[in-house]
């Protein structure tokens, strides 16, 4: 795993795709899961109540790298009445009919909630930029020359530290499989009838962009990666060892926010012996 804080450009060929040989046993990965679910769950209702920050969390990897086995894995033990959970596909023509952001700004969390996009507003710097939708965008021709992109990431990157002033922490994931791995489980949803539904032919198209799209993901983490919404590179061709850097991650961050129950004053702490008093009476 590797924190992006814009300090220094990475170059995602030279990014581990596994876990260290040493961090691979499934048992010990699970367990540590299991421990940090259960903080998770505690510092979720700390931030509830506290009612002040927000945290998003952005997940983006190539097809079949696990990012849905990775959602329901960090929301397993989160209270579902402060999580929200969005999943980006392709635009409506509503969306279309605003910029780029406006679908995703409309989601992101409220204070005291935990936000996830199953992709986000990367997707606009990325599969558009890969496959040149741009042109599709209905933007003036004069806003489509050599700087689109770069005027872009300018965007994300204002629109995130915007965010981060008004309480929200942004923590922006890469879930970084091997081009081996995804053919593996490419095969198995192919392969066995319980994964079937999950095959999309899209996926075999999508493959043949394998550089084109690791490229276009090197370029946006190097231009959008900052200190206060950071990208983290997650080796993910183990699954448990991914989802327990991942949990390990969130759970230091909210643990660094100092989270409390709000303390009541004096006189709301009398109030409330007295309706304890009452009840008491029954």
């Amino acid at each position: 795993m590797m924190m992006i804080d814009g300090t220094q450009a990475i170059s995602l060929k030279n990014m581990p795709t596994n876990a260290p040989k040493e961090d691979r046993d499934k048992v010990t990965n699970k367990a540590a899961v299991k421990a940090n679910i259960e903080k998770l769950t505690e510092l979720q209702a700390k931030m509830y109540a506290q009612n002040e920050y927000s945290l998003l969390l952005v997940f983006q990897a190539m097809d079949a790298a696990g990012k849905d086995g990775m959602i329901r894995s960090v929301t397993s033990g989160l209270n579902p009445q402060g999580t929200q959970v969005y999943s980006f596909k392709l635009p409506s023509t509503e969306e279309l009919d605003h910029d780029y952001l406006w679908r995703t700004h409309k989601a992101v969390p409220e204070r005291g909630r935990v936000g996830i996009f199953n992709r986000s507003y990367y997707e606009d710097v990325l599969v558009v930029r890969v496959h040149n939708l741009i042109k599709d965008r209905q933007l003036p021709d004069a806003l489509i020359d050599e700087n689109i992109w770069q005027n872009r990431f300018n965007d994300i990157k204002a629109f995130e530290a915007y965010m981060a002033r008004n309480g929200q922490v942004t923590l922006k994931f890469f879930l970084n499989v091997s081009k081996d791995e995804q053919k593996k489980r490419i095969l198995s949803r192919i392969d066995d009838p319980a994964k079937n539904w999950k095959f999309s032919a899209a996926d075999i198209k999508e493959r043949k962009y394998w550089d084109e799209y690791q490229a276009a993901y090197e370029d946006a983490i190097n231009h959008t990666a900052s200190e206060t919404s950071p990208w983290y590179i997650i080796p993910a061709d183990n699954k448990w060892y991914a989802r327990q850097l991942v949990s390990s991650i969130i759970v230091k961050t909210l643990e660094s926010l100092d989270l409390h129950y709000p303390e009541l004053s004096d006189e709301e702490k009398s109030r409330l012996a007295g309706y304890r008093e009452q009840l008491m009476k029954e």
